[in-house]
């Protein structure tokens, strides 16, 4: 390099500059901190604690991120130290080795390390530059960011657009209280029913093709929701007939919030797979752009189709007045498991968020002509398929899995309002404390024979578990 182009080492540095330097990166870390800790405070506050638990999840991530940056710089020395041949540095590049030649001798621009290291002999290359290594360490940061940016926007769009649900449950519930009783609009069970459609929609293949072009117009309807909620409260709340179903489905939308938040071990391996297949002519990050956009159609209709197979199963059994309307089933989810579709979901989001964090990260550091980039033919598809699926995910997929998936057999902790939950914890732990210190007293009892306790037969305050009644 040219003299003074490396700059100054730290003892001849100005301590002024240190001092300034240290400051800002100081105050920008202790601002962000205590803006984290003011919104947990505030989720602590409204009583938002699954929102609250996910801004933890958030900042273990924010911490498993540094720790990466911590090591990439620990080990950024020893990293390119490390020296292999130079054919095996020229395979599978991201850029074909003529063009890399062409866009230096032209604009000085550096893709790969120009220096080579004293530390190579002739005949080698480092095996991780540490301009690369710095570009790493950014693209890592960069798609960790827009991974929350997304999830947070997904989940902010799709609540709002489950909020309008609440016009529809709070009108359910005033009728009710009017009839002293559960009275779902026959009207609208009607409506429901008839998504079977005529003869011709009871057609496997064509039922597929309806649920699929459903989810992008009105994938849920009032009629959908009423006899939806109708069918969850008869099978798992029978006893409390006024349950407030919006609000259960509010609260368990937050605690799967909380569970797509973070990247799991599986995405981070995705991401390294990602990065191997970044191969120049392959075009691999164009073809994988469709993945989540294919995915997401997938499940859209996989959800749209269950809400017809359960308004055919209603309509098959239309003369069983007093009868549970729809029929929970696990079976009609993929492998049974309704789960499933929240880490079908969360794999959408991260690959989506990837390919974006990609293109900008790209973008801002070779620039928008770079050989990485592929040209227009590839950038434009990517961003639009990007917007797509971000905008489907946020205003009908999320929708629909928040209600589709509560038709499963089984209901969520969520059932219950923080109030009863805790309660029923506080009871739990108290009667788990009783049951050992019962058992460390008949352990000390060696003289008279005693007749054996069972502390599951003493009497206990009964916990009405299907669903509290509204206080």
């Amino acid at each position: 390099m040219a003299g003074g182009e490396s700059g100054r080492p730290f003892e001849f540095t100005p301590t002024w500059v240190v001092a300034l330097v240290c400051f800002v990166i100081v105050f920008i870390s202790v601002f962000v901190e205590r803006a984290l800790h003011k919104l947990g405070r505030c989720f602590k506050h409204k009583n938002q604690d699954a929102l609250f638990e996910a801004l933890q999840k958030l900042k273990e991530e924010l911490m498993l991120l540094g720790f990466i940056s911590l090591l990439l710089t620990v080990f950024q020395g020893l990293i390119s130290n490390i020296c292999i041949p130079n054919h095996l540095a020229n395979i599978m590049l991201p850029c074909k080795m003529e063009t890399i030649q062409h866009l230096t001798a032209n604009n000085g621009r550096r893709l790969l390390a120009e220096v080579v290291s004293d530390t190579c002999s002739e005949g080698h290359v480092p095996f991780l530059s540490l301009e690369a290594l710095h570009q790493l360490h950014i693209f890592i940061f960069v798609l960790a960011v827009v991974y929350v940016v997304f999830c947070a926007s997904t989940m902010v769009l799709g609540g709002l657009k489950i909020r309008e649900w609440r016009h529809w449950e709070r009108s359910i519930r005033n009728e009710a209280s009017r009839h002293h009783r559960v009275h779902a609009p026959h009207l609208h069970l009607q409506e429901f029913m008839g998504r079977t459609g005529r003869y011709w929609r009871k057609f496997r293949v064509v039922s597929w093709m309806a649920a699929f072009f459903k989810q992008f117009y009105g994938s849920v309807t009032r009629s959908d929701y009423t006899a939806l909620r109708l069918g969850f409260i008869r099978e798992h709340c029978p006893s409390n007939p006024n349950y407030d179903f919006y609000k259960y489905l509010m609260r368990t939308l937050e605690q799967d919030f909380k569970k797509i938040i973070g990247i799991s071990w599986y995405l981070w391996m995705f991401v390294v797979i990602f990065l191997l297949m970044n191969i120049a002519g392959w075009h691999a990050y164009f073809w994988m752009s469709f993945l989540p956009l294919i995915l997401l159609l997938i499940v859209g209709a996989k959800l749209e189709h269950i809400i017809t197979q359960l308004a055919k199963d209603a309509a098959e059994r239309s003369g069983d007045v007093e009868g549970i309307p729809v029929r929970l089933s696990d079976e009609l989810f993929w492998f049974h498991r309704p789960t499933l579709v929240l880490y079908l979901i969360h794999f959408i989001l991260f690959q989506n968020s990837f390919e974006i964090a990609f293109f900008f990260w790209i973008w801002t550091t070779y620039g928008f002509k770079s050989c990485i980039m592929e040209g227009l033919d590839f950038v434009i598809p990517r961003l639009v398929i990007g917007v797509i699926v971000q905008v489907l995910c946020s205003y009908s997929t999320l929708p629909l899995y928040a209600l589709v998936t509560q038709m499963g057999s089984m209901f969520k902790q969520t059932v219950f309002d923080e109030f009863t939950h805790d309660l029923i914890l506080t009871w739990a732990k108290d009667r788990k404390f009783a049951s050992s210190e019962a058992n460390e007293s008949m352990s000390k009892l060696t003289t008279e024979p005693t007749n054996p306790i069972c502390l599951s037969q003493q009497p206990v305050s009964e916990i009405e578990l299907s669903c509290p009644n509204k206080s």
